[in-house]
């Protein structure tokens, strides 16, 4: 089976949360194909704060001017990605950090003027990941990418997840977050939901800000062929095992 998951960067920041989530992916990376797709939004707030730069955002997104995506490939593709597979090397997997930038595997378009650097991801190139699998590394991606002019931009990590598991031809794509699914209007949490029951609870307000993202990126896989995408609490020890063996933690999104 070919998995995606991807890590929000809060369960990134603390020591002790990285490498246990090390631990998991690379048991699992034994077993299955796994690639692993990484933000870092609070590092980078930090980052820019410790050096007198204000982070601003327009609908969720980080105005990303000439500075700022200087920090973006100093912490997500550096920092960050380093501190990851510095953890997953020490769980006993071979992992490889890269970028979208790497061999074109995410190209990307400006999204807005008014955002700056900011992307959306347009093309995915999977080969790179499946050399890297087929030769049991493990490829850890940190949401930079390209385009062909040398530009580089800032991509959603969720949206970043979504093209390289298109790209990969990924199963199952798993979304471990800090929250621990989606919830309805009745704050109850949906076990298991369609794209379109998912999308009705954005367009009746009941889904807003990061999880709002979170569903459109469920929706978007489903329909570039991903078979079944999870949103699940990243803080939850054993997480990876008990969803793979299909326990009832957050949100499951199927084809419906």
């Amino acid at each position: 089976m070919k998995l995606l998951i991807k890590l929000g960067g809060t369960l990134l920041d603390a020591a002790e949360s990285r490498e246990r989530l090390a631990r998991e992916i690379a048991a699992q990376a034994e077993r299955e194909q796994v690639v692993v797709v990484h933000g870092g939004g609070k590092q980078m707030t930090r980052f820019l704060a410790e050096r007198g730069v204000e982070s601003r955002f327009v609908n969720g997104l980080r105005v990303t001017t000439a500075e700022v995506i200087d920090a973006v490939v100093k912490v997500f593709a550096g920092s960050v990605n380093a501190q990851l597979v510095s953890a997953l090397r020490a769980a006993g997997a071979r992992p490889v950090g890269l970028s979208g930038l790497s061999a074109g595997l995410v190209d990307a378009v400006q999204l807005d003027p008014e955002l700056g650097q900011v992307g959306k991801p347009v093309a995915s190139d999977g080969r790179l990941l499946d050399l890297l699998v087929k030769e049991l590394y493990l490829p850890v991606v940190a949401c930079v990418a390209g385009d062909r002019n040398g530009s580089i931009f800032n991509v959603n990590g969720d949206q970043m997840a979504v093209a390289c598991a298109q790209g990969f031809a990924a199963d199952q794509l798993i979304f471990l977050t800090d929250v621990e699914g989606v919830r309805d209007a009745e704050g109850k949490i949906c076990t298991q939901l369609t794209a379109g029951q998912g999308l009705n609870l954005i367009s009746s307000g009941v889904a807003t800000g990061g999880m709002q993202a979170k569903i459109e990126a469920a929706a978007a896989a489903l329909r570039n062929g991903v078979k079944q995408v999870l949103i699940a609490p990243g803080a939850h020890p054993g997480i990876l095992d008990q969803l793979l063996a299909g326990s009832l933690i957050g949100t499951r999104f199927v084809v419906g």
